[in-house]
């Protein structure tokens, strides 16, 4: 089986250490000086350096560097340090999970599928919530290369920039898969809603309706290509009935619904901005919601405002599991639990080099309340 990057590196080195070619107290080279000779990423160095040393063959020390220890290394495969190993011979594997939020209207059942399909598989699954804070996700992909993960699944912060640190991952063939969104130009495997689709389908559903002057709410869409999908669909839903898009009509300002961002100051200004535009525009009357919960925000302006509710319709994607109820509005259900299943196959179909296809599309279904 062809070798990742960081095991090319690991192996090398711990030949060198086990014919004596590196001998005790020997300096290693370091991640930098294996970061040029190999052409790949400080990420990937710094993996097989730290598999090195959980395997004893090497000791780091800050500021100083890595040497060969006096120690016979104890591992007989480069992941035995930090991998138990099963009945039949299989080293299990090391997932680790990167997530903005987790609600009962999408994330939730992502995890556990997630979760769940790991856990058949033999994997261990290690999780971090990144608050949609790039800075978080960050350190947490350093944190968990550094830990040793074999695999990263990724659904990725909004932002107006790609992490850097995800694409070295992607240059250095690190198995990844991103779930929810994809990269432009990028050669990640994805995972994700047929975004345009859906919103085209939820738009014509209020054109079905009677309405032509449909508003498009959503968080700020700058290189989310959630949302970027999202508003295409909108807009191309509008153009094939031969209606003028209204540029004016789509609001993309609002943040309330952004992970720890929903609290009353944040809620009262995007209310505060729905308001007005209601204000300013009394025949628009369908709204187009990229959330449940801005779905809950508008609503509750409709109410504030006096307007009789059942003149406006809102359509949203993924709302709330309301199976004991009538749903409160129309939405769209994604499927999160195929996407869960699919992304931790994708990894294992990468630790088994086996060819994977970059954007992935798991269907969808409309709820109708």
């Amino acid at each position: 089986m062809q070798e990742t990057l960081y095991e090319k590196i690991y192996n090398r080195i711990a030949n060198d250490i086990r014919v004596q070619k590196l001998k005790p107290g020997d300096r290693v080279p370091s991640e930098k000086e294996l970061a040029d000779e190999y052409n790949v990423s400080r990420i990937t160095t710094k993996k097989a350096m730290e598999l090195l040393a959980q395997s004893g063959y090497i000791e780091r020390i800050r500021g100083k560097g890595s040497y060969v220890t006096n120690e016979e290394a104890s591992a007989n495969d480069i992941f035995s340090p930090v991998r138990e190993v099963g009945d039949s011979g299989s080293v299990s594997k090391l997932v680790g999970l990167l997530i903005p939020d987790m609600t009962d209207s999408f994330g939730l059942r992502l995890f556990r599928a997630i979760e769940e399909h790991c856990a058949a598989m033999g994997c261990h699954l290690l999780i971090r919530l990144t608050n949609d804070k790039r800075e978080v996700e960050e350190a947490a992909i350093r944190d968990f290369v550094k830990l040793g993960v074999d695999g990263l699944i990724v659904f990725p912060v909004h932002g107006e920039h790609y992490n850097g640190d995800l694409l070295r991952l992607v240059l250095d063939s690190f198995p990844l898969v991103l779930v929810d969104r994809y990269f432009k130009g990028i050669a990640a495997c994805s995972v994700s809603t047929d975004n345009r689709k859906a919103a085209q389908e939820l738009t014509s559903y209020l054109l079905d309706k009677g309405h032509t002057d449909i508003s498009f709410i959503s968080t700020p869409a700058e290189n989310t290509t959630t949302i970027e999908d999202r508003i295409q669909g909108y807009t191309s839903a509008i153009i094939q009935r031969g209606i003028v898009v209204r540029p004016d009509y789509i609001i993309t300002n609002l943040h309330s619904t952004l992970p720890q961002s929903f609290h009353k100051m944040l809620v009262a200004v995007d209310q505060q901005v729905l308001g007005k535009f209601i204000d300013q525009n009394p025949k628009v009357k369908a709204f187009v919601t990229c959330e449940y919960y801005l779905a809950i925000v508008l609503h509750k302006v409709l109410l504030q405002k006096g307007k009789s509710v059942e003149d406006y319709e809102i359509v949203c994607f993924d709302s709330a599991d309301q199976s004991w109820d009538v749903p409160m509005f129309t939405s769209i259900r994604q499927n999160e639990e195929e996407m869960g299943r699919m992304a931790v196959d994708f990894l294992d179909k990468q630790w088994n080099h086996e060819g994977v296809t970059l954007q992935n599309i798991v269907e969808h279904k409309i709820v109708y309340k």
